[in-house]
Formats: C-alpha cells, structure tokens, sequence
C-alpha cells in the first residue's frame, strides 16, 4: 500500500473523528474541564491532612504539625476552588461562578474533620472485622476498601454542596483502582467496613446504617427504571435499597429495589433479595428467612 492510499485513509477516518466531534461539540470549552489529575492530588493532600503520619512526604515533628497542616490545608482551598470552578463553569454557570466556588471550597473544608473522624471509625471496623489485620497501620496503608471510602467519603460532601461533575470524578478514581463502585449520592453511616471489595457496588440513593459489614461481590442496586413519558429513566428517584444498622451481607449477595433490611439481619451469600427483610432475620437462601437467636 503506498502513502498516497494511506494518506486518503487517514483523511478519511479524520474527517469522520471531526463530524463526530462537531455534532456532540458542547458549549463549553473543554479546557474548563475538571482534571483527574488535579482531583487525585487533591484526595493525596486530604489523605496528608486526616492521616499526616502515613501520607506526608517527610516526618513531621509534633512542634510543627500545625504549621505543616495549615501549608497544605492552604493548597487545597486553592485547589478546590480551582476544580469546583471548573465544574461550576462547564455545567453552564455564569454569574459569580469564582466567588461560589470559593465558598463551596470552605465549605467543604470546614466539614473535613466529620470526614477524618467516621474514617477512624471506617479503619477501626476494618481492623476488628477482619482477623487478617495486624493493625490500624496496616488497614491505613493496604487495604482498597480504606481509600474506597475516603474517596467516597470526599465526594459524598461535595455532592451535597450541589457540585457538579467533580463528585463522581473522585468517585471514579477510586473505583478504577480498588474495583469498588459507590455512587457519591450513597448515604453511608458510621464504622463501614467492606471485606475484600472487589466487585462491590452501591447505588446512588442507598441509605447504609452503622456498623454495617459487605464482603465482596455484594450488589445493592435498583430492579428498576421508573421511565417519563419519553421512555427515558425518571432522575432522583430512591431506588436502592436501605441497610439497617448492625447488617452483614456476604459474598455475591444481590440487594434491589427500595426495600429495608432489618437492623440485624445476616444475609447469605449468593443470596438474591427483592423484598423487606424484618430486623433480625438470617436469610440464607433467596426465599428463606430464619429468625436469629440473639
């Protein structure tokens, strides 16, 4: 084949890539883009901030930890604002879209201490759910469910601050790593704890109590779509299931629909469950409920 065809070829396939392009061209222009590489050193400064001792790039002497912090807490606003404008700008924002994102930057700042104080909650239930932990030293540094759930746990606040785009960008991010998929929209309550991980999902409006255990695989989704008269899905509308306080599902359980799972409950692995669970329940198989001695 000589350059002359290869040429026309690939004038060709240009030209496609660029219809293509033009047709589903946005307003916007694609530099206001938040950047996952941005986000990622925004979630390394806020893992320096809750966790200075694991993730600084330096010891920090105990005389300096709070001007160390204070340089790094000064980053990230800088950043925040950086990114949420960018969010802000791209979703067609137009007036005073600096000065609200810097209040959302402060915002979200000023609830970074509830975020650092249910992640020690989240590390202390990975320590005692898991035999296979030495220490909390080593849930920080290794376990994929940890940094899940400080990523979930970030953009769950700035969902909640009605940013667009930058949640589910750090949600994402974690995602692809660890194989865990949570929805930033999921409420998740105190001392989580994920075994394993991998393969699990939780959709965006799933209520989660405390101290509940997932192990792998373990699905909590919706059944179904309500459709608006176009056929299109109806947004915002609770779907996913809600999870007790003190519930444990094991491996490769499926959970769907608006439905409750009582506080207590065990369900089984490979369990499917399309109803409510009353509180106390161990259900082992997908149409069987045993009452728990407790």
């Amino acid at each position: 084949m000589d350059g002359q065809t290869v040429s026309k070829s690939f004038e060709k396939t240009i030209k496609s890539l660029v219809d293509n392009y033009l047709v589903n061209l946005s307003s916007e222009n694609f530099n206001s883009l938040p950047s996952k590489t941005k986000l990622s050193e925004i979630i390394d400064i806020i893992n320096e901030l809750i966790f200075p001792e694991y993730f600084s790039k330096s010891r920090i002497d105990e005389t300096i930890v709070s001007y160390y912090l204070s340089g790094k807490l000064n980053s990230l606003y800088k950043m925040l604002v950086n990114q949420i404008f960018k969010g802000l700008k791209f979703d067609g924002n137009r007036s005073n879209v600096k000065e609200i994102a810097r209040q959302k930057a402060l915002n979200f700042i000023d609830r970074l201490p509830e975020i650092g104080r249910l992640l020690w909650l989240d590390i202390e239930a990975l320590y005692n759910g898991d035999p296979a932990a030495k220490s909390k030293s080593e849930v920080i540094l290794c376990y994929p469910t940890l940094k899940a759930l400080v990523n979930h746990r970030v953009a769950h606040e700035l969902l909640k601050l009605e940013i667009p785009y930058v949640p589910r960008m750090i949600s994402e991010l974690s995602h692809s790593v660890t194989g865990i998929d949570i929805h930033p929209g999921a409420r998740i309550g105190e001392r989580f704890c994920i075994d394993h991980g991998t393969g699990v999902v939780i959709g965006e409006t799933c209520i989660i109590g405390n101290k509940v255990r997932l192990y792998q695989g373990v699905t909590l989704g919706a059944k179904r779509f309500e459709l608006d008269s176009d056929g299109n899905p109806v947004k915002n509308v609770p779907r996913h299931p809600i999870i007790s306080d003190n519930v444990i599902i094991y491996a490769n359980a499926t959970v769907l629909g608006r439905i409750t799972v009582g506080e207590n409950s065990v369900i089984g692995s490979n369990v499917r469950v399309t109803e409510d669970v009353m509180p106390n329940s161990k259900l082992i198989t997908s149409n069987t409920i045993n009452n728990l001695s407790i």
